[in-house]
C-alpha cells in the first residue's frame, strides 16, 4: 500500500513541475526559468521514451525548442525540432499527430525567421497550415506569415496576409490573437501611408492594457515609437519607446531589453551612433547567414534519401515479381509443350498399338477363317480327288471370304454427302431376315465433323453391322443419332442373342478407334437380352 501512495505521490509532484516549467517556458519571470525548464524537459523527454510512448516525447521536445530559440539558442531549436519531427516519422500512429506536426513546423517558421532564411520560413508555415485544424491556429500562422514579408519589406504582401487573418470569422473570440493582427496590420498601414494604421495600432495597445498582455504590450508600444517616428514626431516616438522599455524590463528577458534599447539607437540623432546601429546590424546579419546550419535540409535530404531508397526497394520487389512471372510463364510454356510432345507420343503409341491390334486381328481373321478352309480344300485333295465342282465351290468361299476381309479392312474415303455414304453401309446390311432402322441420321450436320471422326464412325459402325450379321440373329437394329456443340452420340441397338461382355473380344478395335480420338463407346449386353452400343465422339 505504501508503495503505491509512493508511486501516485511521484506521478503528481511530476505533474505539478510539468505544469510548473510549462509556465517558465511560455511566460518566463527569471532568466533561469526557461534554462531550467529545458533541462526538466529534456529529462523527463528520455523518461517518456523508455516508457514508450512517443506522443509525451514529441511534446517535451517542442517546449524545448521553443525555449532554447527564446533564450537564442537557434540551432539547438531547430535540431530540437527536427528531433521531434524524426519521430513522428517513425511513429505508427504518424498520421493522427496532427497537432505535434503543425505546432512544429510553425516552429520551424520562426526559426527561419530569425535565421534571415525567409523562404524557408514560408515554407514551414505553408506546412503548418496544413495542419491546422482550428481558426485560431489558421490565424496565428497566417500572421507568422505576414511578419515574414514585413521582415522582407514586402508589404503590400503582407497587408493580404493580414487582411486574409482579420476577415477569418469569430477572430474577435480571441482578443489576444485579435490584438496581434491588429497591431500587426496597423504598422505594416503605417509603412503603406495608410489612414488607418493609428487607429489599429491604438485599439491594438488597448486591448493588451486590458489583457495585460506584457509581450503584447512591449511590441504594440515598440510599433507606435517606430509609427510616430517614421511620421518625425520624436517626443511621441521617445515616449512609447520608454514605455516599450519599461515592458520589456517587466519581461526581465535580455531579448525583449535588447531589442528595446535599439529602439533608442534608431531615434539618436548622433550620426556615428546611427552608423554604429547600422554596421552592428549588418555585422549580426551576415554572422547570421554564415552560421545557418539548416538541420531541417539535412532531415528533408534525409527524408528524400529514405524515400528513394523505398522507391529502389520496390523496383526491385517489381523487378524480382517480373523475374518470378517470367520463370513462371517460361515454366508454364515449357510444360505444355512436354504436355503436348508426350499427347503427340501417346498418340503415336496408341495408333501404332491399334495397328498391330489390327494387324492381329486380320492375322487372326485370315488364320482362322481362310488358311483353315484352305487346308481342308488340300486334304481332301491329298485324300481322294473330289469332284470339280465341290473343289470348285470351297475355293469360291474361300475367296469370298477373303474378299470379305479385304473390303472390311480396306481404306475409308469420305464423301462430300457423308450421310447418304454412311446411311448405304447401315442399310447394307438389311435383308429379308433383319431390318435396320437410322433416326436422326438426315439432321447431322456432318460438315462441323473432322474427316478423322467421320472415318472412325463409318469403321466402327461397320464393325459393329459386321459383327450383328454373323452372331447376334438379330431381326431389328436400330441406331438413334444426335449432335450437342461439338459432340455426337450414336446409340446402336439390335434385339439378337446378346453376349455376356467380359473381354470384348472383337469389340475392342471398336474401342480403340473411338478412345484414339478422345471419344468413349459404352457396349450393354446379357445374353438373349439384345446388344446395345452408346459412342459419344
Amino acid at each position: 500500500m505504501g508503495v503505491a501512495i509512493s508511486v501516485q505521490a511521484t506521478a503528481q509532484r511530476q505533474k505539478d513541475s510539468a505544469a510548473y516549467h510549462y509556465q517558465n517556458i511560455l511566460n518566463p519571470d527569471n532568466k533561469s526559468d526557461i534554462p531550467n525548464a529545458i533541462k526538466f524537459y529534456t529529462s523527463l523527454k528520455k523518461e517518456h521514451l523508455k516508457e514508450g510512448d512517443t506522443y509525451k516525447a514529441i511534446e517535451d521536445l517542442r517546449l524545448i525548442a521553443i525555449g532554447q530559440n527564446d533564450i537564442g539558442n537557434i540551432y539547438d531549436s531547430e535540431n530540437t525540432t527536427v528531433e521531434a519531427l524524426r519521430l513522428i516519422d517513425a511513429s505508427p500512429q504518424s498520421d493522427t499527430l496532427v497537432e505535434s506536426r503543425k505546432g512544429l513546423y510553425n516552429q520551424l517558421g520562426k526559426i527561419y525567421r530569425v535565421t534571415l532564411h525567409f523562404n524557408k520560413a514560408i515554407e514551414a508555415y505553408n506546412n503548418a497550415l496544413k495542419y491546422s485544424k482550428t481558426f485560431k491556429d489558421s490565424i496565428t500562422i497566417i500572421n507568422n506569415k505576414a511578419t515574414i514579408y514585413k521582415d522582407q519589406k514586402l508589404f503590400d504582401i503582407a497587408l493580404a496576409q493580414l487582411n486574409k487573418a482579420i476577415s477569418i470569422t469569430n477572430i474577435k473570440r480571441d482578443l489576444k490573437l485579435y490584438a496581434m493582427v491588429l497591431d500587426n496590420l496597423g504598422f505594416v498601414q503605417s509603412k503603406l501611408h495608410d489612414p488607418n494604421a493609428l487607429s489599429n495600432l491604438k485599439e491594438a495597445l488597448q486591448i493588451r492594457q486590458q489583457q495585460n498582455d506584457l509581450s503584447g504590450i512591449y511590441s504594440s508600444n515598440k510599433n507606435l515609437a517606430i509609427y510616430y517616428f517614421d511620421n518625425e514626431y520624436k517626443a511621441q516616438a521617445l515616449s512609447y519607446a520608454n514605455k516599450a522599455y519599461q515592458a520589456a524590463t517587466a519581461l526581465n528577458s535580455i531579448n525583449y531589453l535588447q531589442d528595446a534599447l535599439s529602439l533608442f539607437a534608431i531615434m539618436d540623432d548622433d550620426p556615428k551612433i546611427v552608423a554604429f546601429k547600422k554596421i552592428t546590424d549588418s555585422i549580426a546579419k551576415e554572422k547570421q547567414l554564415a552560421e545557418n546550419k539548416n538541420a531541417f535540409i539535412k532531415y528533408n535530404v534525409e527524408k528524400e534519401q529514405k524515400n528513394t531508397a523505398a522507391a529502389q526497394l520496390k523496383q526491385k520487389e517489381e523487378r524480382a515479381q517480373k523475374v518470378l512471372y517470367m520463370s513462371l510463364g517460361i515454366f508454364a510454356t515449357t510444360l505444355a509443350v512436354l504436355i503436348i510432345i508426350l499427347l503427340k507420343v501417346r498418340h503415336k503409341k496408341e495408333k501404332i498399338r491399334q495397328v498391330y491390334t489390327t494387324e492381329a486381328r486380320i492375322s487372326k481373321k485370315v488364320h482362322d477363317e481362310v488358311a483353315n478352309d484352305l487346308y481342308h480344300v488340300m486334304v481332301k485333295l491329298q485324300q481322294n480327288a473330289p469332284p470339280k465342282e465341290e473343289v470348285l465351290d470351297a475355293i469360291e468361299n474361300i475367296y469370298n471370304k477373303t474378299r470379305d476381309i479385304s473390303k472390311e479392312n480396306s481404306a475409308v474415303e469420305v464423301s462430300e454427302n457423308f450421310t447418304e455414304q454412311l446411311s448405304d453401309l447401315l442399310l447394307s446390311y438389311k435383308n429379308d431376315q433383319t431390318a435396320v432402322i437410322t433416326k436422326s441420321i438426315s439432321k447431322m450436320n456432318w460438315n462441323t465433323v473432322s474427316d478423322l471422326k467421320k472415318i472412325a464412325i463409318y469403321r466402327v459402325l461397320k464393325e459393329l453391322m459386321t459383327n450383328m450379321s454373323k452372331h447376334s440373329h438379330a431381326t431389328l437394329v436400330a441406331l438413334s443419332f444426335t449432335q450437342n456443340s461439338n459432340k455426337i452420340n450414336i446409340i446402336y441397338s439390335d434385339n439378337g442373342v446378346g453376349c455376356q461382355i467380359k473381354n470384348k473380344n472383337g469389340l475392342q478395335n471398336a474401342e480403340n478407334r473411338i478412345q484414339t480420338l478422345n471419344g468413349t463407346i459404352i457396349f450393354e449386353s446379357k445374353p438373349n437380352e439384345g446388344f446395345k452400343a452408346k459412342i459419344t465422339l
